[in-house]
Formats: C-alpha cells, sequence, structure tokens
C-alpha cells in the first residue's frame, strides 16, 4: 500500500471535503492518504515548496506551481455572487494608499485586491487575527476570507466586495476561482489518477450525508464554527459544485490566469485543462 499526504487547511469546507476519507468512508486497498491541517498561506508557500504529495492552494497560487503539481478536478471552491470581503470601521474614509491587511501574498484575494487597489500599503497575517486588526486600529481595513465574511463585529462595514472586482476584471459571468488542490507530478499516474477518484468521491459522499458528516464534526470539534453556521458556509464553498469541476468553473480559471498574466504576476498564460490530471490514460491502459 503507497501513503500519500493530503494537505488541506483547518477551515470547514476542506474538513468536510476530506474526512469522509478519515472516517473511512471512502478507501482504497492499494492508496492510503493521511492528512495535515495548515492554513492557507502556510499551504501555498508550502506547495512552492514541494512539500506535500496533495494539497489544496488558492487558485492563484498555481501558474507559479504548475511545473510540481498537476490541477485536481475536485474539491474547489468558488464564488458564485459572493467571496472575501473588504471590510473596514463604519464610516471610516480610506485613503488612496489604505494600510491593509490580507490573509497571504499567494491567495486568490490578495491578486484581485492588488490590482483593484496597487497603492495600498499591504501587510499580511492569519486571517483569524484581520478582524480585530482592523478593530485595533493597527490597519485601516481588512481582506475577510472563509467562515469570517459570515459574521463580524458591529463596529465594522464592507467596504467593497471581491466578488464585484472580479466582475469587473472578468468582464463576463464565471463563478470566482477561490481554492483548490493540486497533486505532485512525480507520483505515478495510475496512483495520481486512484487519488484524485478518492477525493471526489469523499467530496460526493460528504454532500450526500451532509447532515451526518456535519454533527461527526462537530462532536469532534474539528470546525470552529456552530451548527447553523456550519450548514451556511458549506452551502457556499462545499457543495455539489465542488465535486468536480465543470465547464464554466474551468473558463472560470482560465480568466482568473489570464488576468493574473495580464497584471504581470505569472509569466505566461496558461489554460486550466492543459494542466488536469490525464483520465484517459486509465482507460487506453485497460483496452
Amino acid at each position: 500500500m503507497s501513503t500519500y499526504t493530503v494537505a488541506h487547511s483547518p477551515d470547514a469546507d476542506d474538513i468536510f471535503m476530506f474526512y469522509a476519507i478519515a472516517f473511512g468512508w471512502v478507501s482504497d486497498s492499494a492508496i492510503k492518504l493521511t492528512n495535515v491541517a495548515l492554513d492557507i498561506e502556510t499551504l501555498n508557500q508550502e506547495a512552492l515548496q514541494n512539500t506535500y504529495d496533495i494539497s489544496a492552494i488558492s487558485f492563484a497560487l498555481y501558474p507559479k506551481i504548475r511545473n510540481e503539481y498537476a490541477l485536481l478536478r475536485t474539491a474547489v471552491s468558488f464564488g458564485e455572487g459572493y467571496g472575501p470581503k473588504l471590510i473596514k470601521k463604519k464610516g471610516k474614509r480610506l485613503k488612496r494608499n489604505f494600510k491593509v491587511a490580507l490573509s497571504g501574498a499567494h491567495t486568490t484575494n490578495a491578486m484581485l485586491f492588488r490590482i483593484a487597489y496597487p497603492e495600498a500599503r499591504i501587510v499580511y497575517m492569519n486571517f483569524l487575527q484581520i478582524e480585530q486588526a482592523v478593530i485595533d486600529g493597527k490597519v485601516d481595513a481588512g481582506v475577510l476570507i472563509h467562515e469570517s465574511i459570515l459574521d463580524f463585529n458591529e463596529e465594522l462595514e464592507v467596504e467593497r466586495e471581491l466578488w464585484d472586482i472580479w466582475v469587473e476584471l472578468a468582464k463576463e459571468d464565471l463563478p470566482l476561482p477561490l481554492g483548490g488542490m493540486g497533486l505532485r507530478r512525480s507520483i505515478p499516474l495510475n496512483k495520481a489518477i486512484t487519488i484524485e477518484k478518492m477525493l471526489t468521491k469523499a467530496v460526493k459522499v460528504a454532500n450526500e450525508h451532509k447532515e451526518l458528516l456535519s454533527k461527526m464534526l462537530l462532536e469532534r470539534n474539528l470546525v470552529r464554527i456552530e451548527d447553523e453556521k456550519l450548514q451556511k458556509y458549506l452551502n457556499l464553498y462545499a457543495n455539489e459544485n465542488s465535486i468536480t469541476m465543470s465547464e464554466k468553473q474551468l473558463q472560470a480559471l482560465d480568466r482568473l490566469f489570464a488576468i493574473g498574466f495580464e497584471h504581470g504576476f505569472y509569466d505566461c498564460p496558461i489554460k486550466a485543462k492543459d494542466f488536469l490530471i490525464p483520465l484517459e490514460y486509465e482507460e487506453l491502459r485497460n483496452q
């Protein structure tokens, strides 16, 4: 049996999409998947170092690791009319060079923010610290991600939705690509296909048994939020659209990568389909 490590964030959507494997609901006789949970920017940094076999990443990072990691079709999070939020204290007027807290240099929200606000002074911190940093006046504003977008201090208000920035830049009716998974290219192709199938089945099973899985996660204190908020969050970021990427989601990724290239974030433009695991290999092998 071959063992591979899946690195994901401790956020509710990632936990939800993986734990059908951790609980033994999804398995394979030839593959064992272990897991480690780290915040998304740490995962991005580790992916740049080719640390983990399979890793959750911000989609905006992918062109920078394309030679080391294939792009998985599953365990994806897209915004559909929603996404990260730029928040500030109520009534505060932001100057052109306002100081802002972001959750990491390689996150999708950071790239979109930097394009929209090129003069802003950026500091990076763990996303769990951003709300308090704004309240305390350490920064003028901050971009909230993950569960933080659902409920924040009443002293704060939304200055701008990152979704609106995306719509302006994309100029098309496309979902906002936020996070996905990469798989190390050194893994043999037949095993890579098996791993992708396992992860895809895990997300599918999780969605089919959402109530039971959510209850088990809450009972084991594996998520940071209570039941009502958990269901709302999962409906946003871990849903039927997370099982396998659609054509429209792939188009959205292509647009994200094109925007990044146009603004100097990448060395060349790429198309998402060119970096997916070639599932047709299995069919040819079995002929």
